[in-house]
């Protein structure tokens, strides 16, 4: 398969502070990788600097999408690109109905690769096939984002958002945060729907139980900004079993 993401030797700043030291990753497309790693490794940062975020400086290394050097891109043309970030915790914003979110996201996509945006009502016939696949409620969509929803119902949306964008890399940041067995396999089983030739996935993940029902072509460690180890699903059980004080990197140097 095509490469979709190729990260080579990443270094990234924060407050003048080198947090990512030389960072190495290949996707190609219609491959699952996890990133596993304990609190302060650097999993979410890199998530952060692959979507764009402005508090983060790359001083060394290139991040190319599908052959496209975007390390200098604003977050909306990475998105436009086709990268999403499912967070790990979602944002409520009061006064911003999820119906006319979805559109505007949807629109813009369409916008930038010179196609017509859709009204209110197409829109709305689009969405009518995968609210049943979903089995979300057409009133679901009258919401403000993500307001009162629970953890449940805010990944619900998330892979709902998924499906509308058709997204090439797919980032999922502790995507099983604050999420009850049923829940995280009901968003592992839409996830699992959605994943084919055309898409790619990073999971970032501090346990191994999202793995249980999301299965990765691909396993890596990330310790103290680095990948400090790659392999198959048993790194998985190796990290589940014995912990990440084996993977322990002692020489970085910043």
């Amino acid at each position: 398969m095509p490469n979709l993401l190729i990260i080579k030797n990443l270094r990234v700043k924060v407050d003048n502070k080198e947090i990512i030291h030389g960072l190495n990753l290949n996707i190609k497309l219609g491959e699952v990788h996890a990133l596993l790693g304990p609190n302060g490794s650097g999993k979410s940062t890199l998530a952060l600097v692959l979507m764009g975020h402005p508090s983060y400086t790359i001083v060394g290394g290139s991040i190319k999408l599908l052959g496209k050097n975007i390390s200098k891109l604003l977050p909306e043309q990475r998105a436009t690109l086709g990268i999403f970030l499912a967070f790990q915790y979602p944002q409520t914003v009061a006064g911003l109905v999820v119906e006319d979110f979805l559109r505007s996201a949807y629109n813009a996509q369409q916008v930038s690769k010179k196609l017509s945006p859709l009204n209110v009502n197409l829109f709305k016939k689009l969405l009518e096939p995968e609210l049943k696949l979903l089995h979300i409620k057409p009133e679901f969509l009258q919401r403000n984002l993500n307001e009162g929803f629970s953890g449940g119902e805010k990944k619900r949306l998330e892979i709902l958002q998924l499906i509308v964008l058709r997204p090439k890399l797919v980032i999922l940041d502790e995507t099983d945060s604050g999420l009850d067995v049923d829940a995280l396999k009901l968003v592992a089983d839409d996830v699992n729907r959605l994943i084919g030739p055309d898409m790619g996935v990073l999971v970032i993940t501090h346990y191994q139980r999202l793995l249980h029902y999301l299965k990765p072509t691909h396993v890596h460690v990330m310790m103290s900004g680095r990948i400090a180890e790659s392999g198959d699903k048993n790194l998985a059980k190796k990290v589940e079993k014995s912990g990440y004080e084996q993977f322990k990197i002692k020489d970085v140097t910043i």
